[in-house]
């Protein structure tokens, strides 16, 4: 199937082992590692991030190979200067003032913009590439899938903390992000010429100069041949990962089979989409969410099941069922918030937490 080709991209903390502060790297692991990787491992706003993608993978365990590798890389160079790296959504307790923006006109320029949400944009997310040939395509399956991307995004919870304080949510991540321009479940559109002329709209009235800025939890990307999955925190697990992966590629594939068949999922509203997003950001896989079909309130758990069932024709062309069995993995061991909470509640020392945080991340490497 060269149809749903896939991309990864994973961005990680930057630590201080000895404070488990957040700490810049001076570009230093980003440039050892373009000797290596050349362009696969990239600087971001704030120094203390690297940001990691693969090259195009054909299935999930190509995307798996290349996730560890680029993790593997990534901690060993971070270990030659003193340092470690660690996957999550938010550091638990690193405040972002004192954390320095990277070097380069396009963060300055940003930074000059957006202020303080952009200085305070501290955050760690994990997207995901799925190839779709024709742009059309890409629009109709993005207006579709929007309904499940708070399914998927409860199992990702990651950042139950921030700034030394227990949020009380799964994902704070999103909390932060939330305050950046055009970010969110996007509206549906009703071709990709109603989204290009979007897009050529805030160019010309300069709100953005490219479609990059475009920030939503999912975009038909501007520039590849994919759909890009957005709304993830960075997994701690290599494995978590790899099922989301697995799961992005499987609803574009049955929402791509169903088309084929003319037929169709609802494309439901933004409005209640992010009644589910909302829940998904709170209580993760733990709360209940709303199945519209049905009008009522189901436990999140049962969802992801029922999200399973919907793929499981799917994925077995895909390659991909093993990758998926994880998910049964996160509903009986809990999410990365789940497990950073419960390190948190034995001792109340966010120290351990990041201890956890940077031993899981190489954890089956």
């Amino acid at each position: 199937m060269n149809e749903f080709t896939l991309g990864v991209e994973e961005e990680f903390m930057v630590i201080d082992p000895v404070t488990r502060e957040l700490k810049s790297h001076e570009q230093k692991i980003v440039d050892s590692a373009q000797k290596i990787h050349e362009d696969q491992v990239k600087a971001e706003m704030h120094q203390a991030v690297v940001e990691v993608g693969t090259h195009i993978c054909h299935n999930t365990q190509e995307a798996r190979a290349e996730v560890g590798k680029l993790r593997t890389t990534v901690a060993q160079l971070a270990g030659d200067i003193g340092l470690r790296i660690g996957a999550a959504g938010t550091h638990p307790f690193s405040h972002w003032q004192h954390q320095l923006i990277t070097d380069h006109p396009r963060y300055f320029e940003i930074v000059d913009e957006m202020q303080e949400a952009a200085r305070s944009n501290l955050i760690f997310g994990l997207h995901v590439h799925v190839g779709i040939q024709s742009r059309d395509m890409a629009i109709h399956i993005a207006n579709q899938v929007r309904y499940f991307l708070p399914h998927v995004f409860a199992l990702s919870t990651n950042s139950p903390f921030w700034e030394a304080r227990n949020t009380g949510f799964k994902s704070f991540r999103t909390k932060v992000f939330d305050k950046f321009p055009r970010t969110g479940i996007p509206d549906s559109f009703s071709s990709i010429e109603e989204y290009d002329n979007y897009i050529k709209l805030l160019v010309k009235t300069n709100c953005i100069d490219n479609a990059k800025k475009i920030w939503w939890d999912i975009r038909v990307h501007p520039f590849f041949e994919t759909i890009e999955f957005r709304i993830c925190d960075c997994p701690m697990l290599v494995d978590e990962t790899i099922a989301f992966t697995a799961l992005f590629q499987a609803l574009c594939a049955k929402l791509y089979k169903l088309r084929q068949q003319n037929m169709k999922f609802i494309t439901y509203s933004r409005a209640l989409i992010n009644e589910n997003k909302w829940r998904a950001a709170r209580y993760g896989i733990d709360g209940k969410m709303i199945d519209f079909g049905k009008e009522m309130e189901v436990n999140t758990r049962s969802l992801v099941l029922e999200l399973l069932d919907f793929v499981d024709d799917v994925v077995d062309d895909l390659g991909s069922r093993d990758d998926l069995q994880y998910v049964h993995k996160i509903l009986e061991h809990g999410t990365g918030a789940d497990r950073q909470l419960a390190v948190y509640q034995q001792n109340s020392n966010f120290e351990d937490v990041v201890d956890y945080i940077t031993s899981q991340t190489l954890k089956g490497l």
